[in-house]
């Protein structure tokens, strides 16, 4: 069977060569469609069988494709151990040719949607897939609001919108699967860490027994058409008992992995970032100050367009802007090179070269009665199409900005570690100047405002102290993609715990976040 399976895949390699090049790559992002590797395959398919022991194979792949876990399967299993295997998919073209491909080796495959079969008569002891990556937007409304009334119909537990369809097809497996029986799942790793992904995590440690998640190194990329960072989800259709611990592992392939650590189900089920394990050997607690507590965190202002709001001072004199509707903005970060914004006298960042928002908050009948240039100029954005964009749309004055003021301390948004330096830069801005969306904007707020006004020779301490905080801090509250693009939000930010700034300045407080000791 091995041998004759081996013919066979040949053939499926070129044929899912051919499928994939009659979409164009943005086609295939809204169908989610990322094939797995072969030798990937492969050897999930042999660690699947170590947790079976000498059952017979019952296997479902609720996302067939071209049959890349089937045929698999078919390389490691000895002959006749496979007593049933079905798929489903919903692409027609996937269909007619794995069914050419796979005739006469007792494969049962459906054509349709995952999310709308009902579950057979008889149930799978394997599930082993890797589901379709199609992100939350792709989804229509309509179907998101049928998925979410399935989860709470058949698990009775309720999900975010913002949940991608993977992890319907992760739940909704629960009804195909036997008492008992295992689930491998190849899956984007973001669910360790986002609020969506909070309804996967509480099913994977109250409704199964999760016995291994392994994190491929994001620098190594299971898929070379998805930026994404992938993770081999493994568990058994079982309540978990209170003693229960989870293998984490980490890099390298998933039987031999470069790190692992054993972590208890309890601390999972408090913890809201699994992707700190295997690093941690559990979860702690932090309740002491933290970032959030001395910060408003925002993040920097969506012009829209940057490449028509934002002006170097030549384009400024070419259209005659006025000075009343322009506000110094910072570069990007590859763009800004040192730590420590200075300032001319008017407020203007010391760079090269100088950059500045337009933001006008006049009709356009003023504009054109009054400054008839700058009038030119967003006709001139019309001609482009930047009124239509996404935000410039949904605004009252579609070339008015949100209202964003220079924030003394700046984290980059996001970034990779390169040469030993780490992902993400604290800046601190002496100018006036504003941010876009690149950067994390912190204000001080409560008594650190207050101190900082009172005594303006603590702002070079708290700066230091913001340079302290280890890459490692920032990391583990962050999230990571494929190729190790690692990206941090406010709120992700604003947990990261703040004593060595407290230390700095020579200040202790008492921690009251329910009062409005840090308004």
């Amino acid at each position: 069977m091995a041998t004759v399976a081996c013919v066979v895949e040949e053939k499926r390699l070129a044929e899912q060569a051919r499928l994939d090049a009659l979409k164009s790559a943005i086609e295939r992002n809204k169908w989610g469609q990322f094939a797995t590797p072969s030798p990937l395959a492969v050897s999930l398919a042999r660690y699947a069988l170590t947790f079976m022991g000498n059952e017979r194979v019952r296997f479902i792949d609720p996302a067939f494709g071209t049959g890349s876990f089937f045929s698999a399967l078919l390389s490691v299993c000895e002959p006749g151990r496979i007593a049933a295997a079905s798929g489903v998919e919903l692409d027609p073209l996937f269909v007619d040719t794995a069914r050419a491909l796979w005739k006469g080796y007792g494969l049962n495959l459906a054509h349709g949607d995952f999310t709308r079969v009902g579950p057979p008569d008889g149930r799978y002891n394997l599930v082993l897939t890797n589901p379709p990556y199609v992100r939350h937007h792709h989804l229509s409304a309509e179907d998101k609001h049928r998925l979410r009334a399935h989860l709470a119909q058949s698990l009775q537990m309720s999900i975010s919108g913002l949940a991608g369809l993977y992890c319907y097809f992760l739940l909704l497996a629960h009804d195909w699967m036997e008492d008992g029986g295992l689930g491998v799942w190849l899956i984007p790793s973001e669910f360790m860490d986002v609020n969506y992904g909070a309804t996967v995590r509480r099913y994977l440690t109250e409704r199964v027994t999760l016995l291994q998640i392994h994190r491929f190194c994001p620098t190594d990329a299971q898929f070379a058409d998805a930026l994404v960072s992938s993770a081999v989800v493994i568990f058994r259709k079982s309540v978990p008992s209170a003693e229960h611990t989870v293998r984490f592992s980490f890099a390298g392939p998933i039987d031999d992995p470069e790190v692992e650590v054993m972590v208890p189900l309890d601390d999972l089920r408090i913890s809201q970032k699994w992707t700190q394990f295997p690093a941690s050997t559990g979860f702690v607690q932090h309740n002491g100050p933290t970032l959030g507590d001395l910060f408003c965190i925002k993040r920097g202002l969506a012009t829209g367009d940057n490449g028509f709001f934002i002006m170097t001072e030549d384009r400024v004199s070419e259209w005659g802007i006025p000075q009343k509707f322009l506000k110094p903005i910072l570069p990007g970060p590859r763009n800004l090179t040192c730590d420590v914004v200075e300032t001319h006298a008017d407020g203007i960042p010391a760079l090269s070269p100088r950059l500045f928002l337009l933001n006008c908050n006049e009709c356009e009948d003023s504009i054109r009665a009054n400054w008839p240039r700058l009038y030119e100029y967003l006709q001139h954005g019309k001609v482009l199409k930047v009124d239509t964009a996404y935000l410039a749309s949904h605004r009252s004055l579609w070339y008015a900005q949100e209202q964003r003021p220079a924030a003394p301390f700046l984290c980059t948004y996001m970034g990779r570690s390169r040469n030993g330096k780490p992902p993400f830069r604290f800046i601190w801005n002496r100018s006036e100047a504003t941010a876009h969306n690149v950067y994390l904007m912190l204000y001080p707020k409560g008594w650190l405002r207050d101190a900082l006004v009172s005594d303006p020779a603590l702002y070079p301490r708290v700066f230091e102290a913001l340079q302290r905080i280890t890459p490692s801090q920032l990391v583990t509250e962050g999230r990571v993609y494929g190729g190790g693009l690692h990206k941090v939000e406010p709120k992700e930010l604003s947990k990261i715990p703040a004593e060595q700034i407290l230390n700095a300045i020579g200040k202790k407080v008492r921690i009251e976040r329910q009062t409005s000791l840090f308004a």
